[in-house]
Order: C-alpha cells, then sequence, then structure tokens
C-alpha cells in the first residue's frame, strides 16, 4: 500500500464533513474528494456499491451517520441502515479495494453510569437505537477490517456549520429572557474543526501509512468537563447575551432516546499514541463563536 494520496470525506454537508472541507487547503499533499447523499445513499445498498464501481481512494473517511437521536427510536430500519449496514458496506469496498477507512463513532454506545472517564475497552451498553446502530457499525468495522482501519468514537459535536446545540442557544438566547438547560447529564463538547485536524494528524502519522496496521479504536474530545447548562451558560456568557439559565434535571425534560448521565471520555490512548494536545472545550468554543461572527 503505498503512501495516501488521494482521501474521499464521506459526510460533506454534515459538521466534520464541513470541518475537512475547510481543512483541506492546509493539506495540498492529498487530493481531498466530498461526498455526500447525492453522491451515493448511505440507505441504499446498490447507491454505495455503484459509486465505488466508478470511483477508488486510498483512505475513505466515513463522517456520515443518522443522527436524529430522538427520531431513531421510531426508525430504527434506517438508523441501522446507515449506522451499521453502510459501515459495513464501506468497509468491505476498503478490503475489497485495499484501502484504509476512518470511522467515526460516539459516546452513546455506553450507559453513563460510570463515574470516571470511559477508555476504549470499557463494556459497551447503548440505551438507544442511535447508540445500539453506531455500536453495531464500530464491530461491524472490527468485524470485515482487522487490519488498516481506525474507529473514533466522539461526544457532543459542534461547529460553525449546520444544526447544532451552539447554534440553538445563540438562536434562542437572543429570542428569550431565560432558558432551561439539563444540569445532570456531563461530557465533554467536540469543536469538530479540532477533530478534523487530529484525524489529518493520524493520517499524517508514519504508523497509519504502513501497510497491515491493527485496526484501533480511539477516543476524542475536547478537554474538560461541563454538563449542557454549563455550555449553555459558556455559550450566553461569550456572547454577552443576556439570557437567564436555569438548570433542570433529564426527568423534567422527557425525550424519547434515553441519554447517557455521564459520558466523559478518556483521551490518554490517542493522546499517547499521536503525541496530541488537545484543547480545552472553552477554549474551542471561543474560536467557534468567532467564527460565526464572521459568517
Amino acid at each position: 500500500m503505498p503512501n495516501l494520496q488521494s482521501i474521499l470525506v464521506n459526510g460533506a454537508s454534515g459538521q466534520l464533513g464541513q470541518s475537512f472541507q475547510q481543512l483541506a487547503a492546509h493539506y495540498p499533499q492529498y487530493e481531498f474528494v466530498f461526498a455526500d447523499r447525492a453522491s451515493f445513499d448511505l440507505a441504499q445498498d446498490s447507491s454505495i456499491e455503484a459509486y465505488f464501481q466508478q470511483h477508488s481512494f486510498d483512505l475513505i473517511i466515513n463522517c456520515a451517520a443518522y443522527t436524529a437521536v430522538d427520531r431513531a427510536e421510531d426508525e430504527l430500519e434506517l438508523a441501522d441502515a446507515i449506522n451499521h449496514l453502510a459501515v459495513a458496506k464501506l468497509a468491505s469496498i476498503a478490503v475489497k479495494q485495499q484501502v484504509k477507512f476512518i470511522h467515526i463513532s460516539t459516546d452513546y454506545v455506553f450507559n453513563g453510569e460510570q463515574f470516571r472517564p470511559y477508555i476504549e475497552t470499557d463494556k459497551v451498553d447503548p440505551q438507544s437505537v442511535y447508540g445500539a446502530t453506531k455500536l453495531a457499525g464500530e464491530q461491524a468495522v472490527f468485524k470485515t477490517m482487522p487490519l488498516d482501519a481506525l474507529i473514533i468514537r466522539t461526544s457532543w459535536v459542534y461547529s460553525p456549520f449546520a444544526n447544532n446545540f451552539v447554534k440553538t442557544m445563540l438562536k434562542l438566547g437572543g429570542q428569550r429572557d431565560t432558558l432551561t438547560v439539563i444540569f445532570d447529564q456531563l461530557g465533554s463538547p467536540t469543536y469538530a474543526p479540532d477533530l478534523a485536524e487530529t484525524i489529518m494528524q493520524l493520517v499524517t502519522h508514519q504508523s497509519f501509512n504502513q501497510q497491515g496496521i491493527t485496526t484501533q479504536l480511539y477516543h476524542y474530545s475536547n478537554e474538560g468537563v461541563c454538563s449542557w447548562y454549563d455550555f449553555a451558560k459558556a455559550i450566553f456568557e461569550l456572547s454577552s447575551i443576556d439570557c437567564e439559565v436555569l438548570p433542570i434535571e433529564t426527568k423534567d425534560y422527557p425525550t424519547a432516546a434515553i441519554r447517557p448521565h455521564y459520558s466523559l471520555l478518556n483521551k490518554a490512548k490517542i493522546k499517547q499514541q499521536f503525541a496530541l494536545k488537545i484543547p480545552y472545550w472553552k477554549d474551542s468554543l471561543i474560536h467557534c463563536l468567532a467564527a460565526l461572527k464572521e459568517t
């Protein structure tokens, strides 16, 4: 397997996909191709197959997912098709074409009942359809690609792009005097441009460019811990928005899907193996708010 030259980023219209589009100019040694639903439909096996009969790359980065967590409870078949079956298909294509594969997963594979940051080998126990289908996608990669793949679990993704918690809070904060936000779910936000940059650091690392590397699972989010309440407070304070945030418990805001109460990810493995310095969540939030002001 030669050094990587061409990279397909699937899920180009999502937060991470758009972050890669912004980052691509900083890596002129690679030819980036960005694919979205118009390129091929992850819910249709034949559509995926047809696309890759016409195209091949040195690396496939799959950022696409069914992420409507509550709606997934009623759309199990569609969520499974995108988060599991399509991932298995992409992994099998990577094996067939002898290319590398990076897949993005989620903290929702855990039940959230632990009180220390989750490491990669901790027991998985998803409590939602979304979490279960994402876990099935992980397992499909390991089964299909024991070599030459990376799986990266992340959490609470936000960015200047697409819909996310930060943009929702900014909108609501400008419309209301008070907001209620859950304070008993703890984790760490992930700034999508930070994750995209980290993935490129992995891609350019000498170890990843070797042939036949053992498939690995890593955790990545920004440093630190907060609740959704803390996150909302920081958004308003840094944006000078005069909106009072009132803390509520999860039970006071019922949703179709169960979310983990605690899903902080331990990043020691990825930091040690790739000598990474991960930004603190609030510092990255400042960058995001600055970027949003420019749009």
